[in-house]
């Protein structure tokens, strides 16, 4: 059962969150944003609670993942230094990151040379970035979702990954924003649209039925 499920609301009248969409047989993991801006308490938007967590239970997804071979695809929000890929962001942190600094790396515990890391420079991590090629090279027909901010990046990238006929999961342990209030509410909404809202224990679980070293 979903992590998120609520049939006493009126979107159950009409029919929303009315299946679960379940896990396939080759998954991957993206993790969208969980970069020293966002997390490090050095930068205005660091050091929030949801987000923090968020980074230590993605860690012990990746680490729980590895030894199944599940390939993992990390970006990061930067642009080039000449700003003409900076679309018209209303967030100043997002104005300021470029390509090579440390705002733009990923936090040390989810660095890995085996991981397939790139910028983005808008909300998706699908947007304009190798990732479904990526995808469809790895036959994957499960993306599992962590990473920040539920209320924007992810939830473009659930939008997404959903658009391009993936099974998509969002492990709820695995997410963070940075008030709880947009981030549950966005968690609910496309729990009832678009993903299985479900708890990392469940994710945890399902690897446990893949076979050693993804085989691929």
């Amino acid at each position: 059962m979903s992590a998120m499920t609520d049939t006493n609301n009126e979107y159950a009248r009409y029919g929303y969150s009315s299946a679960r969409i379940g896990f396939g047989k080759r998954p991957a993991i993206l993790v969208v944003d969980l970069q020293n801006a966002f997390v490090d308490p050095q930068y205005p938007t660091g050091g929030r609670p949801l987000i923090v967590k968020a980074v230590k239970a993605t860690a012990k997804l990746l680490a729980a993942a590895r030894p199944y071979g599940i390939p993992v695809f990390q970006c990061a929000t930067a642009y080039d230094k000449t700003k003409l890929d900076l679309p018209h962001w209303k967030v100043a942190i997002c104005r300021e990151l470029t390509i090579g600094t440390h705002g733009a790396q990923m936090v040390k515990e989810l660095q890995d040379p085996s991981y397939i890391f790139f910028p983005k420079c808008a909300p998706s991590i699908f947007f304009n970035t190798p990732l479904s090629t990526g995808l469809v090279r790895h036959g994957t027909d499960t993306v599992i979702v962590t990473g920040a901010n539920t209320s924007g990046c992810i939830r473009a990238s659930v939008i997404d990954s959903f658009s391009y006929g993936f099974r998509t999961i969002v492990p709820v342990e695995c997410v963070g924003d940075l008030e709880e209030g947009p981030h549950w509410a966005n968690l609910k909404d496309v729990d009832r649209r678009y993903a299985d809202v479900v708890s990392l224990n469940e994710v945890l679980e399902y690897l446990t039925t893949l076979p050693r070293d993804g085989g691929r």
